[in-house]
C-alpha cells in the first residue's frame, strides 16, 4: 500500500508510520521540520529518540495548517506513486484548561491544527481517492472526541469535532469506494504534552503525569490501529481504557456522569 502520514517525526505519527514499512507499504512520512533530525523528538516505539534512522520511509515537510503544502504533498503522491490508499491525518497539539483559563488565542491555535489540519488533508486527496475509486481516510481523534472530562474544553471540542467529521467522511465517501476510519485512544506515552498550550498549570501538570504513567506505548497504539484498519473498523478505540471509558458512557450514564464530576470536584478542591 501507498501511505501519508502526518506528524510522522515523533510520538504516534512516527510508530504509525514504522509500522506499515515494516509490514511492507511505501510510506510518505510528513511533519513541520525540513528535516525529521530537527523536530520535537519523544520515545520511539524501540526506545530510542532519532526520527530519521527509526522510521525508514520518504519523508516531506508539511505543515497541517498550510493549503499550499498539502497541495504539494498531493502532487509529489501523484508523480512518484500515481496515487494513495491510505492517508493519515495524525498531526496534532495539546490544548485546553478550565472555560475562564483557555484563551481565545489558544482556542483558535488549536482548531486550527487538530480540527482544521484534518479537513485540509481530507480536502486535498479526496477528488484523487474519488478518483481512482478506493483509499482510506485515518483520522487520529482521541478518546477525548468521546468522553468529555472537565477542563478540556478546547480539545475535546476539536477531538469531538474530528469523530463527527471522519463519520460524515465516512458516508460521504462509501459510494466511491472510499472509507473513513476515526482513532480513539486514552491516554498512552507520547511526547504530545511537550506542545501544550495554556494557562492552566493545574491542568497541565495533570495531563502530563497521566500520559507520563501510562502503560500503554505509541506502538502498541500504532499495533492495534493497523489490525482495526485491517478488520475495516471505522471507529478503532485501540486500547482497554478506552473501551472500558465510552462503554461506561454509553450503559451507564449516571455512572459516567458521577465520575467526571468527581473529578471536577477534586479540581475545585485543589483551588483552595
Amino acid at each position: 500500500m501507498r501511505v501519508l502520514v502526518t506528524g510522522a517525526a515523533s510520538g504516534l505519527g512516527l510508530a504509525l508510520a514504522r509500522r506499515f514499512t515494516e509490514r511492507g507499504d511505501r510510506v510518505l512520512a510528513t511533519d513541520l521540520a525540513a528535516d525529521p533530525r530537527d523536530a520535537a523528538t519523544g520515545t520511539s516505539a524501540d526506545g530510542g529518540t532519532d526520527a530519521h534512522t527509526a522510521a525508514p520511509a520518504a519523508y516531506r515537510r508539511l505543515d497541517v495548517r498550510s493549503e499550499t503544502d498539502w497541495d504539494s504533498a498531493r502532487a509529489w503522491v501523484e508523480a512518484e506513486w500515481g496515487g494513495l490508499d491510505v492517508l493519515v491525518n495524525n498531526a496534532g497539539v495539546a490544548g485546553g484548561g478550565r472555560i475562564e483559563l483557555c484563551s481565545m488565542d489558544d482556542w483558535s491555535w488549536i482548531v486550527d491544527i487538530n480540527l482544521f489540519g484534518v479537513v485540509r488533508g481530507t480536502r486535498a486527496f479526496t477528488p484523487l481517492l474519488k478518483e481512482q475509486g478506493s483509499g482510506r481516510i485515518v483520522n487520529v481523534a482521541s478518546l477525548a472526541g468521546l468522553v468529555h472530562p472537565p477542563g478540556m474544553g478546547s480539545y475535546n471540542a476539536v477531538k469531538a469535532a474530528v469523530v463527527a467529521f471522519s463519520e460524515t467522511v465516512a458516508h460521504e465517501l462509501a459510494p466511491y469506494g472510499v472509507g473513513c476510519s476515526v482513532v480513539c485512544p486514552s491516554y498512552f506515552r507520547t511526547n504530545l504534552m511537550a506542545s501544550l498550550r495554556g494557562g492552566d498549570t493545574d491542568l497541565a501538570a495533570h495531563m502530563t503525569q497521566l500520559v507520563d504513567k501510562s502503560p500503554i506505548s505509541a506502538d502498541d497504539i500504532a499495533a492495534a490501529v493497523l489490525d482495526g484498519l485491517d478488520r475495516g473498523e471505522e471507529l478503532i478505540l485501540p486500547d482497554e481504557p478506552a473501551r472500558a471509558a465510552y462503554a461506561l458512557k454509553l450503559g451507564d450514564r449516571a455512572a459516567y456522569d458521577a465520575q467526571l464530576r468527581a473529578t471536577a470536584a477534586r479540581v475545585k478542591e485543589r483551588e483552595a
